[in-house]
């Protein structure tokens, strides 16, 4: 297997710095970008030229271009772009300010589509490449107290399903990756909570105890090194994938309700086109 190029964003911690080293263990390469680079000095010292580090806010878009040609002029190509830099914001809908709806939405949207955008004309040029979307089980259902989360992941699915389309001529794969819950600290401390309003009080006690519910089991980012080498090995990568024991089951149950609603409704959607 030929050595492959990696750019993954969101290196620093979790999913990406697990990839990270596992592309890194096999012989890849990988430009590997953080807000804080002393964060892969210890991958630095380790892996030496394998890996370029890049200090990187992906809100940034003038940066995300920089960053892309920087890790292509390098290198001398991308293969695998993996935009996993992100975070989750709590809050029930009404307690969200602007601010953090917005930087929701900068960081999980924009970010990945600065640095796709960017990725694109050159991975158009060789006529090959794959864009590995970071989504989540929370991307395709949706739970109380992370809905501006789920907002964010939901757009990064549909702008990367019609991606999926645009490119598919010149030889470029998209795949959604969607984690359930892992041993990460998404919830931890990378995530932002928004104050909360005491008449929710009762109500976000109850989507506490659902989501400590889903998150008995944790997977294993270890393991989850394994698999995304799988999937970006695969001859034809899917559009999507589950990562994890528990999305499949929440996803059959949501559409099942989805279909058999819209099922029920269907004389109506009829009488609406008239």
């Amino acid at each position: 297997m030929s050595e492959k190029v990696w750019f993954i964003t969101g290196a620093s911690r979790g999913f990406g710095r697990e990839w990270t080293i596992a592309a890194l263990e096999r012989g890849d390469k990988v430009a590997a970008t953080a807000r804080d680079l002393s964060t892969l000095d210890d991958l630095t010292t380790k892996y030496g030229d394998a890996l370029l580090p890049i200090r990187l806010d992906v809100t940034d878009r003038d940066a995300d271009f920089a960053a892309v040609q920087q890790a292509h002029d390098h290198f001398g190509r991308l293969d695998i772009v993996v935009n996993n830099a992100g975070y989750g914001q709590f809050g029930f809908i009404e307690e969200l300010s602007e601010q953090e709806a917005r930087d929701q939405i900068e960081t999980n949207v924009f970010g990945a589509l600065w640095v796709t955008q960017a990725a694109l004309p050159l991975l158009r040029a060789q006529r090959s490449g794959h864009i590995i979307q970071v989504s989540s089980i929370g991307g395709i259902t949706a739970f109380p107290n992370v809905g501006i989360y789920h907002a964010s992941k939901w757009a990064l699915e549909g702008f990367s399903q019609a991606l999926a389309q645009e490119v598919a001529d010149f030889g470029v794969h998209v795949t959604l990756v969607e984690p359930g819950g892992f041993s990460t600290d998404w919830a931890g401390p990378s995530a932002k909570h928004a104050a909360e309003l005491p008449d929710y009080a009762e109500i976000h006690a109850k989507a506490a105890e659902l989501r400590a519910s889903r998150s008995a089991k944790p997977g294993d980012p270890t393991a989850s090194a394994r698999a995304i080498l799988k999937v970006v090995d695969a001859e034809e990568p899917p559009l999507r994938v589950f990562f994890g024991e528990l999305p499949l089951q929440l996803a059959k149950a949501d559409y099942e309700k989805r279909l058999a609603t819209w099922e029920q409704w269907q004389p109506v959607a009829v009488e609406a086109q008239g």
